[in-house]
């Protein structure tokens, strides 16, 4: 008997095997590397490193002797472009291995649109040169539809390994959550979407007009002089984001910790998102400190992801219905 078909044993309570709940949880690591290494395109400004090209690298398969902004791009976009070979492998092993209408199917089914659509978005900003030192209007609501889109990816994704992990729960149509719960865990979730897309925001003016890093300017000096009317609207859209952030920021600590009190694999993973959310906000605190370094970019952006999944998987928990627990 293969592993598939052992995974389909038992009435209404299907198993998967290890090695698909490990591949799972694989692909969502690989899914956050790619959206580091997408980050570190923008920081080094290599967006523009294969022309206006695409899927092809200034018309070339494998380039040959790629400066240093093409070989970022380049890997970024073969990078991604395995990541679409990984979501369709795992759709196809979850479909192979859950019985139909499972939940983990479903998401995984949903994570590919979005990784194809991720993909569209990406060809897109090279196409109309959204990319390295543009600073218009248009590439800002790209960035903004590409982090919305990215963040669905990424919920596919949570949710696929972390239903597999626990699939006690066949269908959806059996899903009753409590109307408090969900609307409290909505709330937070879409707080966190307004969180990231002025956050992307931010970062996109970082890049192109990074912070005076003169010495002798206080805070609230830099605050007035980036608020000037003189200022690219980047510059002056950027105190938007630390505001937005502290106040979603205290909503989910304040929801994670009314958690605590749940089943014991929801007080673990509320415990996860309150120490989470406390790390970021020392880092933003800290990127404001240090006004934006490559390399806290990156650190935030890592951390903002694993927030991200555990509020997912904090929420699929808690709505997880009584029954089945």
């Amino acid at each position: 008997m293969s592993d598939d078909s052992r995974e389909n044993k038992g009435a209404g309570s299907p198993v998967p095997s290890n090695r698909l709940v490990h591949f799972a949880w694989f692909v969502v690591a690989y899914m956050i590397a790619v959206i580091l290494w997408g980050a570190w395109v923008r920081i080094t400004g290599s967006g523009a490193g294969c022309g206006d090209h695409w899927p092809l690298c200034d018309g070339e398969a494998i380039p040959r002797a790629p400066t240093t902004e093409k070989l970022i791009e380049y890997i970024h976009r073969v990078s991604s472009g395995l990541s679409g070979f990984l979501g369709l492998g795992l759709l196809v092993w979850v479909r192979r291995a859950m019985p139909q209408g499972h939940r983990s199917g479903r998401a995984a089914a949903v994570a590919l649109g979005f990784l194809i659509a991720e993909g569209a978005l990406g060809a897109g900003l090279v196409k109309f040169e959204l990319v390295a030192n543009d600073d218009s209007v248009a590439r800002a609501i790209a960035i903004c539809l590409h982090l919305v889109n990215t963040m669905g990816l990424m919920a596919g994704y949570a949710l696929t390994a972390w239903w597999l992990g626990r699939p006690s729960t066949v269908g959806i149509a059996n899903i009753s959550p409590r109307k408090k719960d969900a609307a409290l865990l909505l709330a937070g979730l879409l707080g966190l979407i307004l969180v990231g897309m002025t956050g992307a925001i931010t970062a996109l003016g970082d890049t192109l007009f990074p912070p005076d890093t003169a010495g002798g300017v206080s805070l609230v000096e830099r605050i007035e002089a980036e608020l000037s009317p003189a200022m690219h609207f980047l510059v002056r859209l950027r105190i938007i984001h630390p505001i937005v952030a502290s106040l979603v920021a205290l909503y989910i600590a304040l929801l994670a910790a009314s958690q605590l009190q749940r089943s014991q694999t929801a007080k673990h993973v509320a415990a996860w998102a309150l120490g989470l959310v406390v790390i970021q906000v020392g880092a933003g605190l800290l990127n404001i400190a240090l006004k934006a370094p490559g390399y806290l970019q990156l650190t935030h952006l890592f951390i903002a992801n694993l927030l991200w999944v555990a509020l997912l998987l904090l929420s699929a928990e808690t709505l997880r219905p009584s029954a089945h627990t």
